[in-house]
């Protein structure tokens, strides 16, 4: 059985976004891969962050992915910075890559814009610890999107200078997964952005924690045309807001775009954004209501993830430890 990993930042609530695009595949890669899913503390604060803040939103992470069918006995979850093999082997990790290929990452480039000066160290070097992440594990499989590809791709660059580097055949290759139609949730407010927790309107997205009648209102108030829903989904190309509406009503309810347009094509927005909400709730409301219950209970959230990285600790502990043996450090 392959080994997963996967990270997720603890940061803002998880939106609609984040389920469908990982988290819902998190919970179908269980049934046939063994699998460690963690919640990146450490990426986390290469921006700053609030602690207080950064801590609740640890535990409320932690409650989305339990209340989605996270497994914490089968698998491990677990905080990245309760494991200090991260740390250790990115730091390693630093002494092998290469600035060139850091200077090619064109995420750094996004995040820091013009403005590159003022970031911190650590949000360039973000790769090379992500890179640590899945190999303290020797996991050969991590489940990513394709703003994600590049940076595996540098993981794997780092593996195999390591194993030249010292002449050892230690670190495996990483194959990245990207799941087929994987889902593109794009804004309430703007169709032509993502979807994204750190967005300063809450309007803008569906929380997981979001209740029916709030889940209702965000989407009476979501943005849209004029004109009503096409019957050809052709005709949503160059409607951001309508293909938007359309593609989540499609993904939640396993359909196409075409078959939802077969049902509702013609129809003016009100009532397709009534019949779309009816199906949100159908999916949010449950994971809402299951998340809300466990974050009464903190004690038991932080008791998975002290768990997870016990778990996690002795998996990766051997294998940093033979990292730092081979770069020559005394033990």
């Amino acid at each position: 059985m392959q080994r997963i990993f996967s990270g997720i930042q603890p940061t803002g609530i998880p939106q609609l976004g984040n389920y469908l695009g990982a988290i819902r595949n998190w919970v179908a890669l269980q049934r046939d891969h063994e699998c460690i899913f963690c919640l990146v503390d450490m990426h986390a604060i290469t921006v700053w962050q609030d602690p207080a803040a950064l801590r609740q939103q640890t535990l409320a992470q932690t409650a989305v992915l339990l209340a989605s069918g996270i497994d914490p006995q089968a698998h491990i979850l677990f905080n990245q910075s309760a494991v200090s093999a991260h740390a250790r082997l990115g730091w390693i990790f630093n002494c092998v890559s290469r600035l060139g290929w850091l200077n090619r990452m064109t995420q750094f480039k996004d995040k820091a814009g013009k403005d590159r000066e003022n970031h911190s160290a650590g949000l360039y070097v973000y790769p090379n610890l992500m890179a640590a992440d899945i190999l303290a594990y020797k996991a050969t499989r991590v489940p990513v999107g394709d703003d994600q590809r590049q940076h595996l791709e540098l993981a794997n660059d780092i593996a195999q200078k390591f194993n030249h580097d010292y002449g050892v055949d230690f670190f495996p290759a990483i194959e990245a997964l990207i799941p087929p139609g994987a889902a593109r949730v794009m804004s309430l407010r703007d169709g032509t952005k993502k979807m994204s927790k750190s967005d300063p309107s809450a309007q803008s997205r569906i929380e997981m924690t979001d209740d029916a009648d709030t889940i209702a209102l965000k989407i009476r108030r979501a943005k849209t045309d004029p004109e009503p829903l096409p019957t050809d989904p052709a005709e949503l190309t160059a409607r951001p807001e309508a293909r938007n509406l359309v593609e989540i009503y499609a993904v939640l309810a396993n359909m196409t775009a075409a078959d939802v347009l077969a049902r509702h094509g013609g129809e003016g927005f009100g009532p397709f954004k009534s019949a779309l909400a009816d199906v949100l709730i159908a999916t949010v409301g449950p994971i809402a209501s299951e998340t809300r219950r466990l974050l009464d209970d903190p004690e038991h959230l932080q008791t998975v993830l002290r768990g997870g990285a016990a778990r996690a600790q002795a998996i990766a502990e051997p294998v940093v430890s033979e990292v730092e043996r081979l770069v020559g450090f005394l033990k």
